[in-house]
């Protein structure tokens, strides 16, 4: 494996480790792309009537964003994810942003288990979050760890994932629907 010698004497991180970071959220969105317009045209009829305290503007989003909006946000986001392995590879690993954006994936898995829970039933992105998510987000953090170049993880470096992964997620649905917005236009 590539890895890289640092000057403090201990090791960089492997290509494995950032680029890994793009491969599994290919895998873990490859699902959620083949899944969620099947997913939502089928459940949200019967979430709604469920969840009756959730806002109607939820519901009204979901049943809108067809699978063309939802594969271009998808795409975008895999640009965001391209560039944070790519940081993470440039500075073997010592990114912060490398190191937040890994961070959110794994945080985001608890986001689609925590959503299976509540609906009783699968959600796009459940079944890749157990078996390649969590999997992939501890065993990058450990090579991370034993190459010294993991960040101390404190209570606000948690919430900075979970915020980046919260603002790329609205921010690539909103790019994707701006993007869809103008071809459909010409």
């Amino acid at each position: 494996m590539d890895i890289r010698e640092v000057g403090d004497g201990g090791r960089a991180a492997e290509v494995g480790v950032p680029f890994g970071l793009l491969a599994a959220w290919a895998v873990h969105d490859l699902e959620e792309v083949a899944t969620m317009p099947g997913w939502a045209r089928g459940r949200v009829p019967e979430l709604r009537q469920r969840y009756p305290r959730v806002p109607e503007r939820v519901w009204r989003r979901l049943e809108s964003t067809d699978g063309r909006e939802f594969a271009t946000a998808v795409a975008v986001m895999g640009g965001v994810v391209a560039l944070a392995a790519a940081d993470g590879h440039r500075t073997g690993g010592r990114s912060a942003f490398y190191q937040a954006a890994l961070n959110g994936f794994g945080l985001h898995a608890l986001t689609h288990m925590t959503q299976s829970a509540a609906v009783r039933g699968y959600t796009p992105g459940v079944v890749t979050s157990p078996l390649v998510v969590v999997p992939f987000t501890l065993w990058a953090r450990g090579r991370l760890r034993r190459a010294g170049v993991l960040r101390p993880t404190r209570p606000r470096d948690v919430a900075r994932g979970a915020a980046l992964a919260a603002a790329a997620t609205v921010g690539t649905h909103v790019v994707a629907r701006q993007l869809l917005r103008r071809l459909n236009s010409t």
